[in-house]
């Protein structure tokens, strides 16, 4: 088995094309990153028992977030709703919200994420990252666009989650840590289990 982790968009894939023995894709730039998407969702239906309906906002820097990809085509399946809350130089590239759109699923795209904190189940907030940013005065800009504090939180609903694919620099206030509704640890949690059942499978041991 093969496990790459590359920056170029489409490495897993051509690894693939000629290997002959079975590639997992851990990451391939600012493209796709399925392993994340399995635990995200894994830890979406643990926390809330069904995604059936749910509201799902997606914060922060959508364009270079690959976790955001994965997880927004992984989504695409079943009956939720998106919001897509970020900068404008930030915003889900085209592609993505193309399957979103084919799918026939409603998404709304914002700026200002005080527009859906009240009626999300599941907010799923990514870290501005700088090394994805050739122009550093575009990163000191947007970089603390989002911050996820007690006085957000208490315009969320009782029963949601806050997700995070870690690590994270500024964008989720240390005092959320201790809220119920903090998924982020138990998501990486999940993740460890996620990946071990799939090591599993794709090597005929489940």
């Amino acid at each position: 088995m093969i496990v790459i982790r590359h920056p170029e968009v489409g490495s897993a894939a051509t690894a693939a094309h000629y290997a002959s023995k079975p590639v997992i894709n851990a990451g391939d730039g600012v493209g796709e990153h399925p392993t994340q998407a399995l635990l995200d969702l894994f830890t979406v239906v643990e926390a809330l028992g069904t995604l059936s309906g749910l509201k799902v906002a997606m914060v922060g820097d959508l364009k270079y977030g690959r976790t955001v990809h994965s997880l927004t085509k992984l989504l695409a399946n079943y009956p939720v709703e998106f919001v897509f809350v970020s900068p404008d130089i930030l915003q889900m590239p085209k592609d993505i919200l193309e399957v979103v759109q084919a799918s026939g699923h409603k998404y709304t795209i914002t700026e200002d994420v005080h527009d859906c904190i009240s009626d999300s189940d599941v907010l799923y907030i990514t870290r501005v990252q700088k090394e994805r940013f050739t122009d550093l005065a575009q990163y000191e800009a947007v970089k603390d666009h989002y911050v996820v504090d007690p006085a957000l939180m208490e315009r969320a609903k009782q029963k949601m989650i806050v997700m995070h694919p870690l690590p994270r620099v500024n964008e989720i206030s240390y005092a959320i840590d201790n809220d119920p509704r903090a998924a982020y640890f138990r998501q990486m949690r999940n993740g460890m289990y996620m990946r071990m059942a799939l090591l599993a499978a794709v090597l005929g041991k489940a």
